[in-house]
């Protein structure tokens, strides 16, 4: 075994790393080895996130200033202790009707390193969870996505975060997570009991899209189209789409500097909002805790 590929033991289970040297944002000089330790700081919240959900994966081999390739199945040479579940793909996805998957399932800190020595910086997750024998439960969360219009940024997601919140906190979903998503714009996530199908809980997140933006028309779009959101936040409600996954929170994201999809408080969600790095994200879960819970 070469110095620069090797054995560890973590929790138990072992996991090949390799070039721990590498940097994979060069902007920052950043690490695999710093990746792998930001992980493992925060693992207590990410893998509560991860838990019973499918992982694609956007992978960069040789950092972000290399290709990136987005992955579902499980690849060849992934350890035999990842669980993994073959599963039909969505309705009306890109992977061709009757398409089986073979999907990753993220368990454990091992999976965690795992994915980080793969240069899989970016990791997604549908809303709805898989079962401990294999069937797909209905969804659990509501994703709202935030995309904001140049020159429209943050400060604007801001206002129209408080907005669906309060929409949200009228149909009896009080307990909603923001979350800036380390690129442009922000997410919402609002916890859900799982009884309702995920066609009904994407026609509801579309019902709640365009009654913001009939209310706020200034501010507010509600349709896909590039041409009419210039100035404006887009509220895509497509990501609940079964076939849809979002930036898991917690997750890095892919970009010339490390950023992560943070989770806020709600007090934070005013104007000056900033994106997180890796380093702020581990220190503030440490000293106030889960936005989750």
């Amino acid at each position: 075994m070469t110095p620069d590929r090797q054995m560890v033991e973590v929790d138990g289970r072992q996991v090949r790393v390799t070039h721990l040297e590498k940097v994979m944002y060069p902007g920052t000089g950043t690490t695999k080895a710093e990746v792998m330790n930001y992980l493992v700081r925060v693992a207590p919240a990410l893998l509560p996130q991860l838990h019973e959900r499918p992982v694609t994966r956007i992978r960069w081999p040789d950092g972000v200033a290399g290709e990136k390739f987005f992955e579902k199945n499980v690849p060849r040479g992934a350890p035999d202790w990842l669980r993994r579940q073959t599963l039909p793909a969505a309705p009306n996805n890109d992977d061709g009707e009757g398409t089986m998957l073979d999907l990753p399932f993220v368990d454990d800190l091992a999976g965690l390193v795992w994915c980080a020595n793969q240069g899989a910086l970016e990791l997604h997750t549908p809303q709805w969870t898989v079962g401990p024998r294999g069937g797909v439960r209905n969804p659990d969360r509501l994703v709202i996505d935030l995309d904001p219009g140049a020159p429209a940024g943050l400060d604007e997601c801001a206002q129209v975060a408080h907005l669906v919140a309060d929409r949200l906190r009228e149909d009896g979903l009080d307990e909603t997570v923001p979350v800036t998503s380390g690129s442009k714009g922000m997410q919402l996530y609002a916890r859900l009991p799982g009884r309702r199908t995920a066609p009904e809980v994407r026609q509801y997140a579309r019902d709640l899209a365009f009654a913001v933006a009939k209310q706020h028309p200034s501010l507010v779009v509600a349709v896909m189209r590039k041409d009419v959101r210039g100035g404006k936040v887009l509220i895509d409600w497509s990501q609940n789409h079964p076939a849809k996954t979002t930036i898991t929170p917690y997750s890095l994201r892919g970009r010339d500097e490390p950023r992560v999809a943070a989770p806020r408080w709600w007090d934070e969600i005013g104007p000056g909002l900033a994106q997180l790095g890796p380093d702020e994200v581990a220190e503030r879960l440490d000293r106030d805790g889960d936005p989750f819970g």
